[in-house]
């Protein structure tokens, strides 16, 4: 009699290319790079991803922010973080952050720039995995606790409780 053997999943290798557009980044959070690397990495495993794949997270300001919500979604205002699903298998797409928007947000929700970087990272990683919060409330809150999740491996709250 054989036994059914379970094949183990592969681990995910991810590509994540850090491009830092305002030097603000690097003065005020030196790591931000790895933490964003770092993010990518624990949004694809608690995603159950797996398979060679890249993207792009560009650590930007809120003018760059501003301009890029205005063209693409008519909102004439900065938002913490966009993601720009490339449509493409293997690469991805883009998250782009805005600096002086996560500090603020990060300083209102008594968070940690870090931690606020590292969830804005894991959001905007599911969404070029496919996952939507604006199509209804049962996605929402899945996408919501798989966030909730995947924070919690590095010791931050849930992102979504009120403060």
């Amino acid at each position: 009699m054989t036994r059914a053997t379970r094949r183990p999943r592969a681990k995910p290798s991810v590509v994540c290319t850090v491009v830092v557009l305002d030097a603000g980044w690097a003065r005020a959070l030196p790591d931000a790079a790895k933490l964003a690397r770092r993010a990518v990495r624990a949004a694809f495993a608690g995603a159950r991803r797996s398979g060679r794949r890249s993207l792009n997270v560009a650590l930007a300001d809120d003018r760059g922010v501003r301009l890029l919500n205005a063209r693409d979604r008519n909102k004439d205002k900065p938002t913490n973080v966009l993601s720009y699903p490339s449509g493409e298998r293997d690469f991805l797409g883009d998250i782009v952050l805005a600096r002086q928007t996560v500090w603020r947000e990060a300083r209102a929700q008594k968070k940690t720039p870090a931690d606020h970087l590292t969830h804005l990272v894991v959001h905007g990683t599911l969404h070029l995995l496919g996952y939507d919060h604006e199509t209804s409330d049962a996605d929402a809150e899945r996408m919501e606790a798989l966030e909730r999740r995947i924070v919690a491996r590095f010791g931050i709250a849930d992102p979504y409780e009120a403060r």
